[in-house]
């Protein structure tokens, strides 16, 4: 239909009687002249309206689910969050711990033996200037560090320093094959020499070759002039077996050590050695021997049949 001015009349007109319809339709109510013709529609449209809500609610029920779902999955990936934050501070708060008892056990040990230490952590592990077995540690000759200090834990000696940069040093471990230091047995003093062997035993030669020695006795590190490259009475560790060399000028022990070296985290570097050796001092209390088993006492011996009385004849 063309937009002429007739056309805007009619649709004028038709807007003017649907406002009068539908006010008629309103103050009539129930009585309402247009209730049977709103019935009818009704009647005609309702399935077709029923129809199209059956269309649509699958799709509007499918937006839901939708809609949902990612609103669930959002919520799951906030509880993962948290629950991975949570995680890091628990492991944050272990290592923070487990930091204090390294400072607290290497203070000790610095204390007993009168060693002036400075801490560092390991931060590296692995092959150095062709040494197969060294850490390197966060400082260096900033802090006053140089070649040939010895370097301890908690537990006892760990190495060496052998290169020393600005903020980092290279440790040479007493496990690698190349590294050697003085000894001193606990208690009687015997004097030998201790060899890293990697993953195993450190191996140490006594200068005499009929020491009294035998598995649990304890050695410490004998102590070079100056305190450099080791300073006296850092525990070494335990011996585990005494090898049998008939004949020979030195005895041979295997000894393991008291450090952990796969655990190495916390280490202390001696700058001054201490004014005296303290020999054993620094060694833990040495462990309670077994009490011996407690003697049984003997069963009582079975009392003998008394004898028969002899019978005298009248």
């Amino acid at each position: 239909m063309r937009d002429t001015r007739e056309s805007r009349l009619l649709l004028v007109l038709l807007v003017a009687v649907a406002f009068a319809l539908i006010t008629v339709d309103i103050k009539g109510g129930e009585s309402s002249p247009l209730v049977g013709a709103r019935r009818a529609a009704a009647g005609v449209l309702g399935p077709v309206e029923r129809a199209a809500s059956g269309a649509v609610d699958p799709v509007a029920e499918t937006v839901r689910a939708v809609r949902d779902a990612s609103t669930h999955q959002q919520r799951l990936d906030q509880i993962t969050r948290e629950n991975t934050e949570l995680r890091q501070r628990v492991a944050s708060s272990d290592t923070a711990t487990g930091r204090t008892k390294q400072l607290d056990d290497l203070l000790r040990t610095a204390g007993a033996g009168g060693y002036t230490i400075k801490a560092a952590q390991v931060i590296a592990i692995g092959a150095a200037q062709a040494f197969s077995w060294t850490i390197t540690i966060d400082a260096g000759s900033d802090d006053g560090l140089t070649r040939d200090m010895t370097v301890i834990n908690g537990q006892g000696l760990v190495g060496r320093i052998t290169t020393v940069a600005p903020t980092t040093a290279t440790v040479l471990l007493a496990t690698d094959p190349g590294f050697t230091a003085g000894t001193r047995l606990e208690g009687s003093g015997e004097i030998g020499f201790a060899n890293g062997q990697g993953t195993g035993p450190m191996r140490v030669s006594l200068l005499n070759g009929k020491a009294q020695v035998k598995p649990g006795d304890r050695l410490v590190t004998f102590g070079s002039q100056s305190g450099r490259p080791f300073v006296a009475g850092v525990p070494v560790g335990k011996v585990v077996t005494v090898e049998a060399t008939p004949g020979e000028l030195t005895k041979t022990v295997l000894v393991e050590p008291f450090v952990q070296f796969t655990r190495l985290d916390l280490v202390g570097v001696v700058v001054v050695p201490p004014r005296t050796d303290p020999r054993d001092s620094v060694l833990p209390p040495a462990p309670a021997a077994p009490a011996p088993a407690a003697a049984q006492p003997a069963a009582p011996a079975a009392a003998a049949p008394p004898a028969a009385s002899p019978t005298g004849g009248n």
